[in-house]
Order: C-alpha cells, then structure tokens, then sequence
C-alpha cells in the first residue's frame, strides 16, 4: 500500500535525476518530507528554528514509562539528543504531578527541514509540542493515536482558561520553563494570564519564558535553546530577557494579547496590509543553510 511519504520518496528520486538548476527548483519540505530516516551524522542543529535543518537526529521511541508519541503517521517523533532527554525527563516528573505522563506531539521530522504541512518552525529538531490533555493512558494502539484529541484549555470568551486546566498543567509547565535546557514555551494567552495570576510572588522568574501566542490552546510548545557546541545553531533573537525586559511578561504587553488582539481598536484610516511573507513550505534549498544539502543527501 502506498503511503504520502512513498509518493515524496519517489518525487526525491525524480528529483535526483534532474539538472542541478531544476533540482534547486524543488521546494525544500518535499525534499525533506521524503527522508523517512536521520542523516548519519554527528548530532547538530543547524540554522534557525523556521529556516534550518536537523543532523544527526534521534527517534524518541514510540511509547515509553511516562510518555507516548502521537499521530505516528506523521513520522516527526525525531529530535536532537537534548530534545529527547528533555522529553523524558519532563515526562517523568508530569508521573509525579498528577498525570501518568504526557503525550507528545510533533517534534520534527528525521532530518528537520520545513515540513509539507503544518509549522513554520520544528526545523532544527529543537522543538516539541505536548499536549494539553493529560496522559491517564499510556497503552494506546498506534490507531488510537491517530483518533484521540487533545482538550482545549481556553474558555469561549478566549480571555481565561476553562474547566479543563488543572494545577497540574501549572505544575508542569512551571518545571519546563524552570529548565535550563529551555529558551521559550508559546502558550494560549490565557494561560500565561491564568499564570501570572497563580504564581507565588516569591517565585516568578520562571514565567519570563512563558510566552503567549497565538493558538496553542490544545498543546505548547517548547523551544530548547541552542545546545553548547552547535556551532551552526542561530540562537532565536530578540531574548526571551529582552522581551520581557527582565521582568516576568505579566505587563501591558500580556494585555494586549487578551484585548486589543481580539478586539483591535478602529483607527481613523485603515491600515496597510502587511507586507507577503514567505511560508517555509515555499522555501527551496536555496534559501537554507548550505550544510543542509549534506543532512539531506548523507545516507
């Protein structure tokens, strides 16, 4: 039976066979989508989160002691070493706050690269998202995980959470951002708000890697930083410091997310219409780092 990835596979070959300037055409996710295995190479992230690709990536393993990857389908349970570790250490502890563990989503793909659907950024194979339903089963079938959902944990007026966020959502990503391993984690704005409300004043400067964006009310997302030694690792600027200007993110800015961002005040005239950005979907090799062409032609 033929799969998507077999159809990209055998477009890869194709491809192969093309002049170099036909083949510098092909946009880059299909190239990448195609590669069902890691390069074999030295681990190394390389590039930036939405512009890079990923050498030397590792499987985390279909189901483990305190997690279970999901929607196998997608073949995009693979990631650096330190993503990996990260996984199961954050796993184990979320066994101790109340769950049986996490379900993990989409990590990145064996050799990073712009993905053929979905996220601009999981490129480098530093980035994962968890979901938000808690794990209460980790025997799930590989069908099961295709059907499950994760829950929303943001209320209709899209201001609060709901009912389904629990102390242990808190708990677990407070844990997260309080690693050291980690640069950022995008969550639904109200749960930054619902954060900021919650978090002992004594103990807050975990939140300032905490940030609100959109979407992200049925998983977050966590976004590890530049692992020493990964020389061609683009480090996300501006900071998460600098974004939060040394405090902990529950200013005028949060406010924003939860007003203005949902409600944009009317203005006398309209205003220009933002200037088109590229999708990495329409990226070709091209427009990646070059060391990429060896994560994706290394056997």
């Amino acid at each position: 039976m033929f799969t998507f990835r077999h159809i990209l596979a055998a477009g890869l070959v194709a491809c192969v066979m093309l002049p170099a300037a036909a083949m510098a055409q092909t946009k880059a996710n299909q190239l990448f989508g195609a590669r069902d295995t890691p390069s074999r190479q030295q681990p190394q992230p390389i590039g930036g989160y939405s512009r890079g690709c990923a050498a030397g990536n590792v499987q985390l393993p279909e189901s483990g002691p305190t997690w279970q990857a999901m929607r196998l389908s997608r073949n995009r349970n693979w990631g650096q070493p330190v993503t990996i570790e990260f996984i199961r250490d954050l796993s184990a502890y979320a066994a101790t706050a109340g769950w049986k563990g996490l379900y993990v989503g989409d990590i990145s793909q064996p050799r990073g690269g712009p993905m053929t659907s979905g996220h601009a950024s999981h490129q480098t194979g530093l980035d994962v998202d968890i979901w938000m339903r808690p794990a209460t089963n980790l025997g799930l079938s590989r069908r099961e995980r295709e059907d499950i959902s994760s829950i929303d944990v943001r209320a209709k007026s899209q201001k609060t959470v709901n009912r389904n966020w629990t102390p242990s959502h808190a708990a677990i990503l407070q844990r997260a951002a309080m690693d050291p391993r980690v640069d950022r984690i995008f969550v639904t704005p109200p749960v930054k708000v619902e954060l900021c409300r919650t978090a002992k004043r004594s103990d807050r400067d975990w939140l300032r890697k905490i940030r609100p964006y959109y979407g992200h009310n049925y998983h977050f997302h966590v976004r590890l930083k530049c692992p020493p030694g990964a020389k061609g690792c683009q480090v996300q600027t501006p900071s998460v410091k600098e974004l939060s200007k040394g405090g902990d993110g529950c200013d005028a800015s949060l406010t924003w997310w939860v007003t203005d961002m949902l409600n944009p005040p009317k203005t006398a005239r309209p205003a220009k219409p933002a200037p088109h950005k590229r999708h990495p979907r329409d990226y070709t090799m091209a427009d990646l780092p070059q060391q990429c062409g060896a994560v994706l032609s290394s056997r």
